[in-house]
């Protein structure tokens, strides 16, 4: 499974963006995924998470009401919605490939990962 995603940028603090990670294969649609992120100089760290159909998600506190994670299984699609975006956002965001259908917390829970793309959030 490859996955690649998109939509960082640079916005300004308080602004939007919506990340989108695109599978290679139609497996995606049997898996959880998940959004994480790494800062420079930190651990990369959960974001959100979203179960095979869509029906359950996870959030880490920090982004708690403000960011979105959903999915479209028929675009082998992974979307990361990011509003009120704020300095401490700024992050290579990376999406990544469940190793069960389930919604999973743990890095270790995943199998496949992509690239990553950079968010930065101008104060």
């Amino acid at each position: 499974v490859q996955l690649q995603a998109s939509g960082g940028g640079l916005v300004q603090a308080g602004g939007s963006l919506t990340l989108s990670c695109a599978a290679s294969k139609r497996t995606m649609s049997n898996n959880g995924m998940g959004w994480f992120r790494q800062a420079p100089g930190k651990e990369r760290e959960f974001v959100a998470a979203i179960d095979w159909r869509g029906g359950n998600t996870n959030y880490a506190d920090t982004v708690k009401g403000r960011f979105t994670i959903s999915r479209d299984n028929a675009k082998n699609t992974v979307y990361l919605q990011m509003n009120s975006l704020q300095p401490d956002d700024t992050a290579l965001y990376y999406c990544a490939h469940g190793r069960s259908s389930g919604v999973a917390l743990r890095k270790e829970l995943y199998a496949y990962w992509g690239q990553g793309t950079l968010v930065t959030v101008s104060s």
